[in-house]
């Protein structure tokens, strides 16, 4: 599927960024939720392993890396205009789609109760044109999520704990936005907010050795993608609308 714009744009009013690490929104949709942010949208993060295992210093223990990713995203969220980042801290690397992991979604759903939630695409295996396989914790993660968009949180027979247990109420999702390289049919305008994106990314400090080389990718594949709207940069996503 080519970029192009099928769906009329919207505002969100309440946003979950789902993410397999700290850093993955940032990537693929930092641009949009500084908009977003900036327009008045609540933002949360969903940040689902502990990032324990992405670093090539021997030096570094896991514990080191899980505080310091923590705390980069932190930063990077604050940066974006996101109010709050919530951690499950599953083993980095071994995330499985299980019933426990949709539940824990379940349970960050019902409780910010989002219009919109970001995840990438657990269809996105890889890109032979890129060099790219897509990690496999954000194909669980992406799994997970959208189990539990639907029908999970909807079902108030769905882990029905939360509801009795936790006062949770179900909730219906109305957009979910899919974060993938190789499709799209929906893009955000992101010319306002790309240099912030690229600040939000440079928190990461335990993740890029080339800040400079990381920012001319960013910034073709926005350019690439702003050519569709006809905007300088821009985001692309697959867009579902959720049946009422």
């Amino acid at each position: 599927m080519n970029p192009q714009t099928t769906f009329q744009p919207y505002q969100p009013k309440v946003v979950l960024a789902v993410g397999a690490h700290a850093d993955d929104i940032d990537f693929g949709a930092a641009g949009s939720v500084a908009k977003w942010a900036a327009d008045g949208a609540e933002v949360h993060y969903l940040v689902v392993t502990d990032g324990s295992k992405g670093s090539d210093d021997r030096n570094m223990t896991g514990e080191q890396l899980r505080a310091m990713r923590q705390v980069e995203q932190r930063s990077a969220a604050a940066v974006l205009g996101a109010k709050e980042v919530h951690f499950l801290d599953y083993e980095d690397g071994a995330l499985e789609v299980t019933m426990p992991l949709k539940k824990d979604i379940v349970r960050i759903i019902r409780q910010i109760r989002p219009d919109t939630v970001v995840v990438i695409d657990p269809t996105f295996l890889y890109s032979s044109e890129l060099g790219l396989i897509n990690h496999p914790d954000h194909r669980a993660a992406g799994q997970a999520t959208v189990d539990a968009v639907f029908p999970l949180a909807r079902d108030h027979m769905s882990f029905p704990e939360l509801l009795n247990e936790e006062k949770l109420e179900p909730h219906k999702v109305a957009h979910l936005l899919l974060i993938g390289l190789d499709k799209s049919n929906y893009v955000v305008d992101i010319t306002a907010t790309l240099d912030t994106k690229v600040e939000a990314l440079k928190r990461h400090v335990s993740q890029f050795s080339s800040v400079e080389a990381l920012t001319d990718t960013i910034r073709q594949r926005a350019e690439m993608l702003g050519s569709k709207i006809g905007a300088r940069y821009a985001e692309g996503f697959v867009r579902i609308d959720c049946m009422p």
